[in-house]
């Protein structure tokens, strides 16, 4: 009897888990595509200037030694907005939770080699996740309205989440990959929007660390050509 009733809820109960996770896949996905309308730019020239750019870190290189075309392209990105005059300063916020893992330091010295002026970027190297980032900007960086870089995707749920933060957040999408090279990268996106909606509305998550203000630059100028 027990054998049975306990068979009988994991068929039910299987099923009904996947088509639950499913629904909050869609659901989450759908909403922040709606609420990020109109604030991810694919066109430099069509974006309002902004004091700062945030761009969100990755590794440079994958775990076979490869170069990680997603930081190449979100390096080129961030440079674009830049040259246009888009930005003034940019903030390369990544994981640096060990000495021998700095991508905020290799963000740097990636748009360095670009032509960015290195005074011009400043490093937050407690950028362990995107809602870390985000809030960082607000919190450490005192930034209320920002630009934020990153593959559309990755753009759309960080507008989404500095919205929820009283940021006044636009977004430009860097550079994607193929569906094919990019598939593992949109999957675990799915799930990473789910998770930001527990985050926000149910853990209330914070960053992990905060620290004392750091005051960007306050000068008028923008990128290298004004527009």
């Amino acid at each position: 009897m027990f054998r049975r009733l306990k068979s009988k809820w994991f068929r039910i109960g299987v099923p009904g888990c996947a088509l639950l996770a499913l629904v909050a896949i869609v659901a989450a996905r759908q909403w922040m595509v709606q609420d990020t309308h109109g604030r991810v730019f694919a066109a430099a020239g069509e974006m309002p200037a902004r004091h700062v750019g945030l761009v969100l870190g990755c590794s440079p290189h994958l775990q076979n030694g490869r170069s990680n075309l997603y930081f190449r392209y979100r390096m080129q990105a961030a440079h674009e907005l830049f040259a246009a005059g888009k930005v003034g300063y940019l903030i390369v916020s990544g994981d640096n939770h060990i000495r021998s893992y700095d991508e905020a330091g290799a963000m740097k010295d990636a748009l360095v080699e670009l032509g960015v002026p290195a005074d011009r970027i400043v490093c937050d190297y407690a950028g362990f996740s995107t809602l870390d980032s985000v809030v960082r900007a607000r919190d450490v960086f005192g930034q209320r309205e920002i630009t934020i870089v990153s593959q559309r995707f990755h753009a759309q749920r960080a507008v989404f989440i500095a919205r929820r933060k009283g940021i006044d957040a636009i977004g430009y999408g860097a550079r994607d990959l193929t569906p094919r090279c990019g598939l593992r990268t949109l999957l675990r996106e799915q799930l990473a929007r789910v998770k930001t909606i527990l985050d926000l509305y149910l853990l209330n998550r914070r960053p992990r660390f905060l620290g004392d203000p750091i005051q960007i630059g306050q000068c008028g100028g923008f990128g290298m050509n004004k527009a």
